[in-house]
Formats: C-alpha cells, sequence, structure tokens
C-alpha cells in the first residue's frame, strides 16, 4: 500500500479551499438567481440616479444642446429637426425664447449612447390655438388610445403578454426590471452564437416589450442591427423603468399601455403611418374603438362568448401577431395572418388564457382586412379655413412640404387670430346662402342684389387685421367658399375701382418727391427750372410752391388733392397700344370737373384716366426728356435703339403665336399649314415654298404648288420663271414673306420647326434674334417716321408703367408686371384682397410696413427634455411711405365713408360710451370679360368670367382689412350688385366684431397714442 508524503495541513486547506470555492459560487449563484429574479440591486443603483436625472425649461438657448438623431419616433414627432426649425424661424423674424436644460446626469447617460431617460408621451401632433387659447386645428396621433392601464380590457393584456412577455405584470417581484427576461436573453444570446458558428441556427430575440418599445420609437429605421444596439435599448429601458422609484409595477402597467397604444402596424393609403391597436383596428378593420372595447370588456366568464367580443377579440390579436412583420401581414400577407391568428387562437385556450368557448366562437369569425377607409363625417373647408391658414404658413415656416408630416410634429402654436370672432363671421357668411338672412342683412336693393335673386352663389372673403406688437395681427380671415382654394390670396381679380387707390397712392408719392426735391429751393431756383410741358404733376407742383408761402409737405399733399380733373368721357386716350375710350359709372359725372378728393369720394373713373396718363407723362418727363427729342428728331441716332427694342418685344408675340401653330406638328404638316396660309397664287406658294426650303427644286415647286391649286399647275417655263424669281438669296425674310402673303416670322418659324422639329421654345428665341429685327426692316426706313413715332410712343409708354409698377410693387402689389394702360387706375391689372389689405396696412400705420403675424409663437417637444419655445419678435418697421401721405390718404378713405360710395357704413359702429367709430375704405367693382375681336377690332363675342365687389376698409386706428364678394361664371352674367355690397356685408359684420374693435376680446394691439410715437422714430 503507497504511502501519501503530503503532509495532512496540506490537504485539509486544500478542502477548506474547495469549500470555500464551492460556497463563494454557490453564493454567487444565489445572488445571480436572486437579481435576476428580483432586480433589487439593479433596482437600487438605478433608481438612485433618477433624482440626477432630469431638465428644466429656462429662458434664452441652452449651452448644451442634445438631440436625437435617429428612431421613427423622434423623426415623426420633430425631436430630430428643432435645431434646424430653430435656424429657419430665426431668420424669419422668430427669436427663441426659453428652452430645456438637461441636468448633467442626463447629458452624461446621452453622451454614452443611451436614449433620453425621460417619461414619454404617447399622444402628440399639432395643436394650433387662438388668441384666447381656444382650438383651432388640433391633430392627435395615435387618434384612438387607451387612456390608462385599467381602460385595457383583461382580455387583451392578457393575450398580449403570453405572446410577448409572459412574466412582464409578476406582482411578486415588484422591483423587478421590465427591460430584461434572463431566460429569453439567455437563449437570445446562445442562439446568436449558434448561428455564426454554424450559420443555419435561428436565433431569438429574446426582447422584452420594454426594450421593443426603445426599438422602434428610437433605433435607426425602427429596428435593431446589432448586439452594441440591443445593449443599448436594455440599458435605457432599464434606466427609464426606475425613474419612479424601485418598484416598478405602476410603470410595468404603463408598458403595456404604451406598448398597445404605440405598437407599428405598417401604414395605409389614405391614413399614413398606423401606430397602435386602437388606429390598428379603425384603419384595418372599420372598427369603432369604443365598440371594440365596450365588446372586449364582456364578463369572461360568460358560458356563451357573443360573437361581436369573438369577432372584435380576433381582430385585436390578429394586430398583435402582425407587428412582428406588418407590412407583409397586412398586405399580401392576408391568408398567413388569418391562419397564424388562429394557430394563437388554440395555444390561448391551451394555455388557458381564453376560455374553450371564446376559442370555438372566434375561429368562426372571418377575418377580412378593409381595403379602403372607413367613411367618416367630412368637415366643411369653411369650417376649416381657420386652420387651414396658420398651417399652411407653419409648412412655409418650418419648411416641412407635407401636411401630413406637420400635423404629426409635437408642436403647440399660438396664433393671433380671434376663433370666436372667426366662428361667427363664417356661420355668418355661411348664413347668408339663404335669401331670409340675405333679406334680414339688407342685401337686396339698389345696386345690392335684385329681388329674387340666389345668394348662395355669392362667394365671400372677409380679412381683418389689427396693429400688434409683432406686427399686423391676423384676426379674421375666413369665406363661404367650401374649397380649400384661398380667394383672398389665391386669385387674380379684376377689383375695379380699388386700384384708385393705388394710383392716388403713386401721385401723392410723386408730389412728395417732388417736395423733397424743390421745398428747399428759392423762387428764383424754381422759376428757373425747365420741367417739360407734357410733366403737367411737375409744372403744377412748381406754381404751387412759387405761389404759396406755406410749403409744407401736408400742405402740398392737401392741395394736390384738390386739383381739378375733367370726367367727360368724350376724349379718346392713345394708352395700350391704341386708341381708347372710357366711361363713368354715373352718366350724372359726364359733364362735370371735379377735385380728386370728390373723384375718389365718388369713385369717378374719368379724372383717374387722366391723372393716370399725368403720371405717365410725369416719369417719362423725370428723365433727360429723350424721348421728346427722338419725336421731334427723325436723325437722332438714338430711334434706332427704341426701334430695336420694339421690334424685339412685338417680334416675340409674334414669335409665340407661330410657335404655338407649327410646334408639336411632323414636317409633311407644316408644310400643308403653311402652304394652306400663304397667298394662293403661284408667285406666293413659290415665295413661300423657298422661304421654308431654299434647296427646293422645280418638281419639289410643281408638287408645292399643286398641293393648293389642284386645277391650275404652271408649265415648266413658268416653274423656271418662279424658281429663278423666288430662289435663295433674291429676297429678304420680310418681303419674302410680303410675297408669300404670311408675317415673316410665320414663315421663319415654319422653316426652323421644319428642320429642326424637337426645337422648344427658349431654342425657337434664341435662334429668333436676327429673324425678329429683319422682320421691321420697314420700321427703320425714315419715310415711315409716323409709323416710328407712334411704336417709341408706345415703349416710352411702356417704360413709364415698368416705372409705375415698381411703385405698386414696393405697396405689397402682388403681380409681376402691370397692364400698359391707363385702365389699370381702373382695375385692368387685376390685384388681391389681401394684397390691398397690406397697402390699408401701410396707411393705418402711418406709412410703416410692418409683417403680417399670423403665427405669435410656437412651442416644440413640450413635457419632453428637448422643449423649444420660440416667438415673434417686436416688429421691425419699414419706412415705405412718407407719414403725411399716410395721413392724407387716411383722410380721404374716410371721406368715402363719410360722403361717397360706402356711405351705408357711416356711423354703423359705436363704442360702449357712445362715441362713433372711425371706419374708411376704398370701394370696387369689377367685371372681368372674355372677348374675342375680329378684323379691325371688331368685338365678336363678349363673356362675363366673374364680377367681384371689393371694400378695403379701416376701422378706428388700429383695424383694417378687406371685403370681397364674388359670382363665377357662368352665374356671374346674371347679377350686377356693386361695392355697395360688401359695404352692406361689412355692416351686418360689425356687430361681430365689436369685442375686437373695443378691445374685450383678445389682447388688443398697439395703442395709437404708443404707435404714434414709433412712427416717428423711423427715418423717412
Amino acid at each position: 500500500m503507497a504511502v501519501s508524503n503530503r503532509p495532512r495541513w496540506t490537504r485539509n486547506a486544500l478542502l477548506v479551499v474547495c469549500a470555500i470555492f464551492i460556497c463563494a459560487l454557490a453564493v454567487a449563484g444565489w445572488l445571480i438567481f436572486d437579481e435576476a429574479t428580483t432586480s433589487r440591486r439593479q433596482a437600487g443603483w438605478l433608481s438612485a440616479q433618477a433624482p440626477a436625472i432630469g431638465y428644466t425649461v429656462q429662458p434664452g438657448a441652452t449651452a448644451q444642446p442634445r438631440f436625437p438623431t435617429t428612431g421613427p419616433f423622434d423623426e415623426r414627432l420633430g425631436y430630430r429637426r428643432v435645431p434646424e426649425f430653430v435656424q429657419r424661424l430665426s431668420a424669419q423674424g422668430y427669436e427663441l425664447t426659453a428652452q430645456a436644460r438637461m441636468s448633467p446626469r442626463m447629458v452624461e447617460f446621452i453622451d454614452r449612447g443611451l436614449h433620453a431617460p425621460y417619461r414619454e408621451t404617447v399622444q402628440a401632433g399639432l395643436d394650433v390655438r387662438d388668441c384666447r387659447g381656444d382650438a383651432l386645428a388640433l391633430a392627435r396621433y395615435p387618434q384612438r388610445v387607451f387612456d390608462g392601464f385599467g381602460a385595457v380590457p383583461a382580455l387583451l393584456v392578457d393575450a398580449l403578454l403570453f405572446i410577448e412577455d409572459r412574466h412582464l405584470l409578476d406582482a411578486q417581484h415588484p422591483m423587478k426590471n421590465p427591460a430584461v427576461e434572463w431566460d429569453r436573453f439567455g437563449k437570445a444570446v446562445v442562439g446568436q452564437g449558434l448561428r455564426r458558428l454554424t450559420g443555419a441556427h435561428t436565433a431569438g430575440g429574446g426582447s422584452t416589450l420594454a426594450t421593443q418599445i426603445e426599438k422602434y420609437r428610437h433605433s435607426a429605421e425602427g429596428r435593431t442591427v446589432s448586439a452594441e444596439q440591443k445593449v443599448r435599448q436594455m440599458a435605457s429601458a432599464s434606466l427609464r423603468a426606475y425613474l419612479d422609484g424601485t418598484e416598478t409595477l405602476p410603470r410595468r402597467q404603463q408598458i403595456v399601455v404604451d406598448y398597445l397604444n404605440t405598437v407599428p402596424l405598417s401604414a395605409k393609403a389614405g391614413f399614413g403611418e398606423v401606430n397602435g391597436v386602437g388606429d390598428g383596428l379603425w384603419a384595418w378593420y372599420g372598427r369603432d374603438f369604443d365598440e371594440v372595447r365596450q365588446a372586449l370588456g364582456a364578463p369572461r366568464g360568460a358560458p356563451a362568448p357573443s360573437t361581436a367580443q369573438a369577432l372584435a377579440f380576433k381582430q385585436a390579436l390578429s394586430l398583435m401577431v402582425a407587428q412582428r412583420r406588418p407590412s407583409h401581414y397586412l398586405a399580401e400577407g392576408e391568408p398567413e395572418l388569418r391562419k397564424l391568428t388562429d394557430a394563437y387562437l388554440r395555444l390561448l385556450a391551451d394555455a388557458g388564457v381564453i376560455t374553450p368557448s371564446l376559442r370555438d366562437v372566434a375561429l368562426t369569425q372571418p377575418l377580412r382586412l378593409q381595403r379602403g377607409l372607413p367613411g367618416s363625417d367630412a368637415q366643411s373647408f369653411v369650417d376649416r379655413k381657420a386652420g387651414t391658414l396658420v398651417r399652411a404658413r407653419l409648412q412655409t415656416l418650418l419648411g416641412v412640404s407635407r401636411a401630413y408630416d406637420l400635423d404629426r410634429l409635437h408642436l403647440a402654436v399660438r396664433s393671433p387670430l380671434d376663433g370666436r370672432v372667426q366662428h361667427t363671421a363664417t356661420e355668418l357668411l355661411r348664413g347668408l346662402a339663404d335669401p331670409k338672412a340675405a333679406q334680414a342683412a339688407g342685401l337686396y336693393g339698389f345696386r345690392l342684389l335684385d329681388p329674387g335673386q340666389d345668394p348662395s352663389k355669392l362667394r365671400i372673403s372677409f380679412t381683418l387685421y389689427e396693429r400688434g406688437e409683432t406686427g399686423n395681427l391676423l384676426r379674421v380671415q375666413t369665406d363661404n367658399f367650401d374649397q380649400p382654394f384661398d380667394l383672398n390670396d389665391g386669385a387674380r381679380l379684376d377689383l375695379g375701382s380699388t386700384s384708385k387707390l393705388r394710383t392716388l397712392t403713386t401721385y401723392l408719392e410723386m408730389v412728395a418727391e417732388l417736395h423733397h426735391r424743390w421745398s428747399e429751393l428759392s423762387k428764383d431756383g424754381l422759376a428757373a427750372l425747365t420741367i417739360p410741358s407734357q410733366d403737367t404733376i411737375g409744372r403744377w407742383a412748381r406754381e404751387q410752391l412759387l405761389r404759396d408761402e406755406e410749403r409744407s409737405l401736408r400742405h402740398l399733399l392737401d392741395q394736390a388733392m384738390d386739383r381739378v380733373y375733367s370726367a367727360s368721357p368724350a376724349e379718346g386716350f392713345h394708352t395700350g397700344g391704341g386708341l381708347h375710350h372710357f366711361g363713368n359709372f354715373d352718366k350724372v359725372d359726364d359733364s362735370r370737373n371735379m377735385t380728386l378728393r370728390e373723384a375718389l369720394t365718388r369713385s369717378v373713373n374719368l379724372p383717374f384716366i387722366r391723372l393716370m396718363r399725368d403720371l405717365v407723362h410725369h416719369v417719362t418727363a423725370r428723365g433727360d426728356g429723350a424721348h421728346t427729342v427722338l419725336i421731334d428728331d427723325p436723325n437722332d441716332p438714338r430711334r434706332r435703339e427704341f426701334l430695336a427694342r420694339f421690334a424685339d418685344k412685338e417680334g416675340r408675340e409674334f414669335l409665340g403665336r407661330f410657335h404655338r401653330q407649327y410646334a408639336g406638328k411632323s414636317p409633311a404638316e407644316i408644310e400643308t399649314l403653311l402652304q394652306r396660309n400663304a397667298r394662293g397664287t403661284p408667285s406666293g406658294l413659290a415665295a413661300a415654298l423657298y422661304g421654308m426650303e431654299p434647296t427646293a427644286d422645280t418638281a419639289r415647286l410643281r408638287a408645292f404648288i399643286a398641293g393648293r391649286l389642284t386645277n391650275s399647275a404652271p408649265s415648266d417655263a413658268a416653274l423656271e420663271t418662279l424658281a429663278a424669281r423666288h430662289g435663295p438669296d433674291r429676297w429678304s425674310l420680310a418681303d419674302r414673306a410680303y410675297l408669300a402673303g404670311v408675317h415673316p416670322l410665320e414663315l421663319w418659324v415654319a422653316a426652323q420647326l421644319r428642320a429642326h422639329p424637337q426645337a422648344g421654345w427658349s431654342e425657337v428665341v434664341a435662334a429668333s434674334a436676327d429673324a425678329r429685327q429683319a422682320s421691321y426692316e420697314w420700321l427703320f426706313k425714315t419715310r415711315h417716321k409716323s409709323a416710328q413715332d407712334s411704336r417709341i410712343r408706345n415703349l416710352v409708354e411702356l417704360d413709364a408703367f415698368t416705372e409705375i409698377h415698381a411703385a405698386w410693387r414696393r405697396l405689397g402689389y402682388p403681380f409681376d408686371a402691370l397692364t400698359p394702360s391707363y385702365a389699370s387706375a381702373l382695375g385692368a391689372s387685376g390685384d388681391r384682397p389681401a394684397a390691398l389689405a397690406e397697402l390699408m396696412g401701410i396707411i393705418v400705420n402711418g406709412g410703416l410696413r410692418l409683417p403680417v403675424t399670423r403665427v405669435e409663437s410656437l412651442r416644440f417637444a413640450r413635457g419632453t427634455p428637448y422643449e423649444t419655445q420660440l416667438a415673434r419678435r417686436p416688429a421691425e418697421a419699414e419706412r415705405v411711405m412718407p407719414a403725411e401721405v399716410a395721413d392724407v390718404l387716411r383722410t380721404a378713405l374716410i371721406g368715402v365713408v363719410e360722403d361717397g360710395t360706402a356711405k351705408r357704413l357711416k356711423g354703423a359702429l359705436v363704442r360702449p360710451d357712445g362715441t362713433p367709430v372711425t371706419i374708411g375704405g376704398k370701394t370696387g367693382t369689377g367685371d372681368q370679360r372674355f372677348d374675342v375681336h375680329g378684323r379691325g377690332g371688331v368685338l365678336i363675342s363678349s363673356r362675363v368670367v366673374n364680377r367681384t365687389a371689393t371694400l378695403v376698409f379701416l376701422i378706428g386706428e388700429r383695424h383694417f382689412g378687406t371685403l370681397m364678394a364674388y359670382v363665377p361664371e357662368p352665374h356671374a352674367a346674371a347679377y350686377n350688385f356693386t361695392s355697395a355690397l360688401p359695404s352692406q356685408l361689412l355692416k351686418a359684420l360689425l356687430p361681430a366684431l365689436q369685442p375686437l374693435i373695443d378691445g374685450t376680446g383678445c389682447p388688443a394691439g398697439v395703442e395709437p397714442a404708443a404707435f404714434a410715437a414709433a412712427v416717428l422714430s423711423v427715418p423717412r
């Protein structure tokens, strides 16, 4: 027997070490098991972090901004784009007023790669409020949610936990970490390892509901693509679970609610992204959410569950199952979804989660996805006008291209609109479609609606602004047009005599400019000025300054308003390229002379036609008087420059006409069209052919002539003669076209497009520069001096209107060109109500342009660590009109109400103390017609396209706006109302506006005294 040489104490020591090691392993195992079961230690550590994790909202911008960079939730709610939004808004007149400051500990966790730990919102969306805080537009996504754990049917909770996270609500372990199921996580780790080794093993994900929420909210594209990302999800969910302390059962219950409310369920046309079981039931099955909750909440012990409960449960269960591959199962994978749902019904019954009877009834219920969207009560566009207006402005401010994306932002907005007044005004305008209501509002009568006329054909647009600290505050904008189109700012309309206000404004500004240049001159200096005889305005201003001792600008402007003009329609006016005659609305005025003040008050046409002529002549004379020399001296070399401009201008017009005729046609079709248009003689056809095809031979010429003159084919000798007479290099373009009986540019276009059929408009214009000049070679010959003078005058007038247009444009005229005709003084160039309101705002604000404020403040991500607040900066006024001009115009506009075309508004509004509120305005009536003229300008037909009547108004010291009544074709021809109609409409609206005017509604704007001081401080 062998005897060991090892000492006994050594063997004992080894036994002790082994025992200690085994005990240590046992203790470690017990600790791991205990921690995996109870989470008590991680609960203590993680909950201890909570007091240091947080954020506060403070004035100004944060010094440590941390915004998410990925994640569907952060993208959809706009958190990722907050810095971009701030930058855009700052460039558009807004300032950052407050922002969330994250605690250092929260910043630390985010910098380590965790998702920001805070209590996230489930339901968000665009929230637009008016000046009182009432809702104008309210979007909530998801739309249908469970309000809390108690609102979720137990049947739904049990089914969800069985499928996704069976031990989540284990009440025996109050400190349980909901982010980790250690057995599932272990299996997932082993499975992933085997899959990497073998490449064939199927590996589970091991996600709990808590980590799934982290994934589809904050991970890129809502997916887990790496182990690192999975750990980040688990850590983030763990930290979030203990924000309220060590006991997590309430948080675990909330996880169930959050998951059911937000789980992604693909997207559906007409609805967009579907999130949450509530929206999923409505979008995919057309189910009413309350009905489903009621059915699922029925007692579970009933011996025979109802078919309603069974169907509701089956549909909800199918959505829980579909979330694993929603874009597949809720589309082409619908048959697979049915089988999978039935399989889960059996599993749930086998596990005792549902009763066999519920299983059996549910299995018999059909599961059919609804391809369309269920019907819903459509809200009128009229009802949504205010919210739509603000949303459209927000899209521009934020650079959000789709209203869909805007509505899903976590954003609260405050608008200066007064929702209550807006609603009252909208209801009044809509109600006027009823003849009884229209009668009660006084809309029938002289120059209004005729007895028996249908008021429902009237489209009425109304806008009201108030001067405020951040600009002109939009208080009301509405219409009775049940379409998304905005009549106020979306159409080009003939608004008639409202253009007289623009014309008068330009005139007074020109007088103010002369005062600025000449008021400091001595009488000798004034007398020495050389002023062309046709510059009536300049000559009058000099004589006035010479005669009057009073040289103030206000005095000169008042005198300018008292200048007398004839209202006679007998005179013809060379304007717009022809001789035109104009008439007055009231024939009583035809034989009168009147001041401009009276002409504006009574809205008489001819004084303003003559005033516009004076403006054109004044603008022309402000140069060096070159046009006079050009007309008087036929040898002035500058004449050719003007004539070349005319040839280019008119040539482009003819070029466009012929390009439209010939573009898109084949060479054969071009040939046939030119053949038909040319003079029907062998000589004319030969000239046309060689202009189009210079290399044509006599055989080609014979065929071309025969195509038009089938019974008179020329002989061979005649063909040779025609070819010699009309062949290449025989005639200029103009002469050849004359022989062919067509316009030179028609001949050139036919040749160009026959050779280059694919040439577009820009290419044709570029290639035709020489041809356009060649077409007018006759005009450059001195024997045509009268024709040249006529065209030079045309261009001089065009240049003058370009300058007048610039003056109009500076004051808000919305279009890129002005019709070069004196008729622009009567509305021929069109206008928009919103643009007229801008001009009225400048007048009310003493010559200052203030920005229009439709959005006063924005609050992004309220109740999150990304919260950011912005507000409109106080208005930066721009001086665009002398204050004296604005004051004279305001006085004149008040005269229109006191004794003119808007007299029915006189005294129509009284303050609570009995004092009348001053009202002023300018009226305008327009018929927009489509006229067809024949040779010699003979009118062949005329069709009324629309009839408009407009009032641009001011009320008191702060309020102004526009009101327009409009009838489109085919009804327009039957109506003959005038601008008396919008005046009466405003009178009917005034009671609804009283709270705003009195300042008892929304917070009042800037008071007159304070604003007067501000006006004086802005440089002239």
